[in-house]
């Protein structure tokens, strides 16, 4: 074998072994939805200036986070004051917009100061990005950029806007509609239970109804589902106002409900080691842990142990074997043993958050509504590794892919770390 073939067949084994390392961050929370990233050697240091590999404007307003494939990341954005609803797809090597399409116009009902038109993170299987507007409207769009179909039988309206984000399962796009009443009384839904909020699945390839979830009487949320392993199955896992329920991923038939008061819920759901994690909204805010292997109402004897002190009104929650890690939006950040609930140590951080943290190679990455990441060792004790400065606002939950970072603030899409 002569020197140059050695040399490029030695090329060819690295590239593999390094593909077989990467991994993509296909929707909000990453792989598995929980925000724990498996790769290693992810950046802990940088700035505005050092360390990041590019950084691309994005037009509009939108707080819903990256999504990465191959050389593809994604991200929303609505201009025109929210009525245009966009697309965006970029090269992940480069940064460079390789479109940047109208998916759809939407009617900008009312929402929050504190929300946009384009808050729900997209999903992607690889072969299309499936998407939510602020206005309920379902889509799915081709790697190319061509809308393959779109689901537009169901306005949604909320006193909150919307702020959940679909997931896939198999063939099916699934998303939580927590919404609440257009009538008169705008407090039905929202202050005042009712039984008209549900889950809604769609086939990914049509964008036809296959089920329709009824959750019975609950309040506004805007909680992302999770899927858990419950014996031989999978169950979907949905958190709204005052309820935690277990849904049938087949039928979408009711489980299980058990009751956690509180409305206006934004923590998504968190499941790890035969438990799922729901943190309530506002009013009785708790964080409870629930074993899933119910049936019916099982408020008495199914929830493991719940909490008080502390409770993230914004930020998900992170389990990381054995621990739960827990983020107010003031900073205050925990960590707490998931089989008991019992608090193995708090820090205060300072500064107000609403992205969610993530994990990598065993750090904890906070990123604060200033731009500020702190990169933190956790395990007995938490210990600060860095904090970085990116000066923009952030909301948006970062993405980890292929060895990068990628953070999205209020004007700016940032790469950080080494040239992809």
């Amino acid at each position: 074998m002569t020197s140059k073939r050695a040399i490029v067949l030695m090329g060819m084994v690295w590239a593999c072994v390094a593909m077989a390392n990467a991994e993509n961050w296909p929707g909000f929370r990453g792989p598995g939805r929980q925000g724990v990233s498996t790769e290693t050697k992810v950046p802990t240091s940088w700035s505005t200036t050092d360390n990041i590999a590019w950084k691309t404007p994005i037009d509009g307003q939108s707080w819903s986070s990256p999504i990465v494939w191959g050389d593809r990341v994604f991200v929303t954005t609505a201009t025109e004051e929210g009525q245009s609803f966009r697309l965006l797809c970029l090269d992940r090597k480069t940064g460079a917009i390789v479109w940047n399409n109208e998916i759809l116009r939407q009617k900008t009902n009312f929402k929050s100061e504190l929300n946009t038109y384009a808050t729900a993170t997209p999903v992607t299987d690889g072969i299309a990005v499936f998407v939510l507007a602020a206005d309920g409207t379902f889509a799915a769009i081709s790697f190319e950029g061509k809308v393959l179909w779109k689901y537009r039988e169901f306005e949604y309206y909320s006193q909150h806007g919307l702020g959940t984000s679909p997931i896939l399962y198999n063939n099916l796009v699934i998303a939580a509609f927590d919404y609440s009443s257009t009538g008169p009384d705008k407090l039905v839904g929202w202050q005042k239970p009712w039984d008209q909020s549900f889950i809604l699945a769609v086939d990914k390839n049509s964008g036809q109804v296959r089920w329709k979830g009824k959750r019975g009487l609950s309040r506004i949320a805007h909680v992302v589902p999770n899927i858990a392993k419950v014996g031989d199955s999978d169950q979907l896992i949905s958190g709204a106002g005052d309820v935690i329920q277990g849904f049938d991923l087949k039928t979408g038939e009711l489980i299980w409900t058990a009751s956690s008061a509180g409305e206006g819920v934004v923590p998504s759901i968190v499941v790890g080691d035969g438990l799922v994690y729901s943190c309530s909204g506002f009013g009785d805010s708790a964080i409870r842990a629930v074993r899933p292997d119910g049936k019916g109402d099982v408020t008495e004897t199914k929830i493991v142990w719940e909490t008080m002190d502390d409770v993230p009104h914004v930020p998900t929650p992170l389990y990381a074997k054995p621990n739960l890690y827990t983020l107010t939006e003031t900073g205050v950040l925990r960590c707490l043993d998931g089989a008991t609930g019992k608090e193995v140590w708090r820090q205060r951080l300072g500064g107000k958050f609403s992205a969610s943290p993530v994990w990598a190679d065993g750090k904890l990455y906070l990123l604060s509504e200033s731009g500020k990441t702190f990169v933190a060792e956790c395990g007995a004790q938490y210990k600060l590794i860095a904090q970085n400065e990116l000066g923009e606002k952030c909301c948006a939950s970062p993405a980890i892919s292929q060895g990068n970072i990628f953070i999205r603030s209020e004007k700016t899409l940032f790469c950080v770390g080494p040239k992809p």
